[in-house]
């Protein structure tokens, strides 16, 4: 029982991005995240943009962090081919919220909205910023 609170720790500490696609018929090829461009507003974006899915982000408010969701969103606006996000709200969980999680250990939710898009002028710099994935997995 001692790895109980190990365990707790580990899954506490994760943020979870999940996504709906606005257009299932839009097939992009995967983009590293590293390639993936955080924008605080459309009109940073600067050029034309297509929309790919809204994404929603959640974990524990005292295990993550703005730059913990940020990370998820980019992971998974990377894997629908999105090259960029315009952030959206980021909610913290109210008083009562916090107090029941203290008292009985429910969870208390930091919550992200976020719009994956992708830039198609922004090729170049995606490709500068992911590395070529290498035949080894063909060995």
């Amino acid at each position: 029982m001692r790895f109980v609170p190990l365990l707790t720790l580990l899954f506490v500490g994760c943020v979870s991005t999940n996504a709906m696609v606005l257009n299932p018929s839009l097939k992009l090829a995967p983009v590293c995240p590293d390639g993936v461009l955080l924008y605080t507003d459309s009109s940073k974006v600067g050029q034309p943009y297509v929309e790919v899915a809204m994404l929603n982000s959640q974990g524990d408010y005292s295990a993550t962090n703005e730059q913990g969701m940020a990370k998820s969103q980019r992971k998974k606006a990377g894997e629908l081919g999105a090259n960029g996000i315009i952030l959206g709200t980021i909610t913290e969980p109210g008083t009562g919220a916090k107090v029941w999680r203290s008292l009985l250990g429910t969870s208390a939710n930091r919550k992200a909205k976020a719009i994956a898009i992708y830039v198609a002028a922004d090729s170049a710099r995606v490709a500068a910023a992911c590395p070529p994935i290498t035949q080894a997995r063909s060995n």
